[in-house]
């Protein structure tokens, strides 16, 4: 069976892609037989060479909140890709096409629905971004992490997998808490708090804790991911938080590896609301802060709400973190049985097979469109 998956843009739509195609390995599907197309300049141009993929790539950009002349720019860009993208379909034959998002949606759907290839989608967000909304029509299947999609999508079309959670960070759920807190030389008797933004990082989530870290770090120990782009702020704030708190400390630019250790280490999280945290937050049955990133359109505002709609997080703006971050934290980590009913209902979110999940149903829509 060959698979043309098409992914890319953020990790949200790239890590749940790159689970699936593992799993499809798994049940025998090899790594010649997928294909992927992702968007020139984007972080799958890395990714997907090291997962040992095929990566094919196409000019794109966002069409929606950018300014008139670089949409006009992008979407000049995106019907130059529609060539490109039936040459490789038409080359690579495939079976089904696998979509998650990213700005080459369309004209990879318009070439496969032109080449008569099933479209099996993935919504990680439970509300569909608008780079992928162009393709639910054609879809065949819609795989969503949560119920809460049917709100959105096709019900008749809509199947619930879980989100796909990276099998090296759901290996972590099996590490007892003592083994996590020992791989970032951390004490099991202080509560622990995880605080990430994404890859490139959230400026406003570290610029708060940075300010607070003072008084934070007298009763609580951190591991905090900063994010390449604001590392180098927040590797001079650590030179000039003293020794006695450094201690309890723990800072990154990012971490590979061993962000598995870090959720399962954690007694509360405090992130940006995308996609993997509505998967990774229940793996562990970790209860969150949620700061949804204002500018992302509103789908994280829609996953946090999702979040706390079923008691497993609470939520932050941007605009709150100064005054409410410490609060917030000290509020939630200094009651045990709120925290305990959290833990449960994040835990109770959790879909533990949702790569597999996903995996089948790309196959099963392969094959259903054969009969």
């Amino acid at each position: 069976m060959r698979v043309l998956i098409v992914a890319g843009g953020t990790g949200g739509g790239i890590y749940p892609a790159l689970s699936a195609a593992t799993e499809l390995q798994n049940m025998g599907v090899t790594a010649d037989d997928i294909r992927w197309i992702g968007t020139t300049g984007e972080m799958e141009e890395n990714l997907v060479p090291r997962a040992g993929l095929k990566l094919e790539t196409i000019s794109g950009g966002a069409l929606v909140g950018v300014a008139l002349h670089i949409m006009l720019r992008n979407g000049t860009r995106l019907l130059w890709s529609l060539g490109k993208s039936s040459r490789i379909v038409r080359e690579f034959r495939p079976d089904v096409m696998f979509m998650t998002g990213g700005y080459m949606a369309a004209p990879v759907t318009l070439a496969c629905w032109r080449y008569k290839v099933p479209i099996c989608i993935y919504l990680p967000d439970v509300e569909p971004g608008k780079s992928i909304r162009f393709s639910l029509r054609f879809a065949h299947k819609i795989a969503a992490t949560t119920s809460g999609s049917k709100r959105f999508v096709p019900e008749e079309k809509m199947v619930v997998t879980g989100y796909p959670v990276r099998p090296e960070i759901r290996a972590a759920c099996n590490l007892s808490k003592e083994q996590a807190l020992a791989r970032f030389d951390l004490t099991a008797e202080r509560p622990s708090l995880f605080v990430f933004g994404g890859s490139r990082g959230a400026w406003a989530i570290n610029e708060a804790l940075m300010g607070i870290l003072p008084r934070l770090l007298k009763t609580v120990q951190v591991i905090h991911i900063s994010g390449t782009l604001t590392w180098s702020e927040v590797e001079a704030n650590l030179a000039a938080i003293p020794e006695a708190l450094r201690r309890y400390y723990r800072a990154y630019p990012y971490l590979h590896e061993e962000m598995g250790a870090g959720f399962r280490a954690a007694d509360l999280v405090l992130a940006r609301a995308g996609a993997s945290m509505l998967g990774e937050s229940p793996a562990f049955g970790l209860p969150s802060i949620m700061v949804p990133l204002t500018f992302a359109w509103r789908y994280q505002k829609v996953n946090a709400d999702y979040l706390t709609d079923h008691g497993a997080a609470v939520q932050l703006t941007d605009e709150q973190l100064p005054n409410k971050m410490l609060p917030t934290i000290l509020d939630l980590l200094n009651n045990e049985e709120r925290l305990n009913k959290m833990r449960a209902a994040a835990k109770a979110l959790d879909i533990p097979n949702g790569a597999l999940n996903l995996a089948q149903l790309i196959v099963d829509t392969a094959k259903g469109a054969k009969q």
